[in-house]
């Protein structure tokens, strides 16, 4: 049974920080991509952060370049997210997600088919 347990949300003030934590148990997990996703009450949901399997590339989107980043930890099977210089825009629910090798691991749809965690809350007050 596949699982993917998300960790670090929390209320935060502007300007600061948090990371993030995907913990992912029975799967092997240095062969799935691995996103990040958040949905904001009445928004779309969005890919923020992908890394793909293997050599790890990333992919950050245009809203948080610069402020984010993804990484992965194998021997763990974890991946995080570092964010920082949090806005009251980037209040949401986040998730993260994992997409099997082959997958088009940038591509927020390829997780439609994948697995997701259960989301935690950020809280970014102004």
């Amino acid at each position: 049974q596949v699982q993917l347990v998300e960790s670090g949300g929390g209320l935060v003030q502007a300007g600061g920080s948090l990371r993030l934590s995907c913990a992912a148990s029975g799967l092997t997990f240095s062969s799935y991509a691995m996103g990040w996703f958040r949905q904001a009450p009445g928004k779309e949901r969005e890919l923020v952060a992908a890394i793909s399997w293997g050599v790890g590339a990333t992919y950050i989107a245009h809203s948080v370049k610069g402020r984010f980043t993804i990484s992965r930890d194998n021997a763990k099977n974890t991946v995080y997210m570092q964010m920082n210089s949090l806005k009251p825009e980037d209040t949401a629910v986040y998730y993260c997600a994992a997409v099997a090798y082959g997958s088009s691991w940038y591509t927020p749809d390829s997780y439609d088919n994948g697995y997701w965690g259960q989301g935690t809350q950020v809280t970014v007050s102004s």
